[in-house]
């Protein structure tokens, strides 16, 4: 099933990153980009998706061109419905929303509802294109702020958010089932995503305060004290590897220098990660010289969280 995914517009590439969980990315325009689903209902564990809109058709961004797409479609809605319109900052279609989502009203045959609509069609403007079809999901986005890390039982400074969590959980392409391993896996908040969208996490960390915290947090999920440049996993044995690697000089470790450590664990990622499978990294310096010598860069993402800190998100592969 050929879909339209409405992205947030947070980060420039994360969100469509994530979308290599659901399906193949066939066409992408600022926030907004059409995959290739087989399974529509995967679509529900995204992060940093608004809608998921099962695709009619598209036309280039202009009143006239809209109106015979969708004449051309000859919609026929079976329940009562909303017409809605989305305009992404810089799309070239002059025509106002209103007049857009009053033509969708009459061009869609069936009963019009603003107020009790049991289903939504939606066009998105983007770019040069306009996209139509009818809404399928609206991935819950507020559950990930019912999962605070500060609502947590334990709590430390500088933790990741939840739906950064998730989105690079999905950007790992896990699966259910399968095996995810977070070697610094700190107060759990990667495993806890991990385990929302059905996968097998394990944590690793040096740090028995942070492990206790973990068993507090995520209970049920495998936590292990180990190094994680000595992990005590299996060659090839890691569907998937997501981790936020330590940086300051609070952290516990067995290694001789953060160099040393980052080194060491990409190489550990490397060893216990299956061929073909991903492992997502993210850091706070820029480490691509030593992970591209041990794994393939298949991605690279910034994301500016404050003034002295930037997060580089490295997404691994075997070569």
């Amino acid at each position: 099933m050929r879909l339209l995914f409405e992205l947030s517009g947070e980060h420039p590439t994360l969100p469509v990153a994530e979308l290599a969980c659901v399906g193949r990315v066939i066409e992408q325009v600022p926030q907004a980009a059409v995959v290739e689903c087989d399974e529509p209902c995967r679509t529900g564990r995204l992060a940093l998706t608004h809608r998921v809109i099962e695709l009619y058709g598209s036309c280039h961004a202009d009143m006239d061109s809209f109106r015979k797409l969708l004449m051309d479609l000859s919609v026929q809605a079976d329940v009562p419905f909303a017409g809605r319109v989305k305009k992404v900052e810089g799309s070239s279609m002059d025509a106002p929303v209103p007049d857009l989502e009053r033509l969708i009203g009459r061009l869609v045959s069936g009963r019009v509802s603003l107020t009790r609509p049991e289903t939504e069609y939606r066009a998105l403007c983007s770019a040069d294109r306009c996209f139509f079809g009818r809404v399928l999901v609206s991935p819950d986005r507020r559950s990930f702020d019912l999962r605070k890390p500060g609502d947590r039982p334990f709590f430390h400074p500088g933790v990741m958010m939840p739906r950064m969590a998730r989105a690079l959980v999905n950007i790992s392409c896990v699966n259910e089932g399968e095996v995810l391993i977070d070697p610094f896996s700190g107060t759990g908040g990667i495993l806890i995503e991990a385990a929302l969208v059905g996968a097998d996490p394990v944590g690793i960390d040096m740090d028995p305060v942070m492990l206790r915290g973990s068993r507090a947090n995520a209970p049920g999920v495998s936590l292990v004290r180990a190094d994680a440049t000595r992990m005590p996993v299996k060659d090839r044995s890691a569907d998937a590897v997501v981790t936020d690697l330590p940086y300051g000089q609070s952290v516990m470790i067995r290694a001789r220098s953060m160099d040393q450590l980052y080194s060491g664990s990409i190489e550990e990622i490397a060893r216990i990660l299956k061929p073909g499978r991903k492992a997502v990294v993210v850091t706070h310096r820029d480490i691509s010289a030593t992970a591209g010598g041990i794994l393939h860069i298949a991605g690279l993402h910034e994301q500016r969280v404050h003034r002295s800190l930037t997060r580089r998100i490295l997404v691994l592969e075997h070569r």
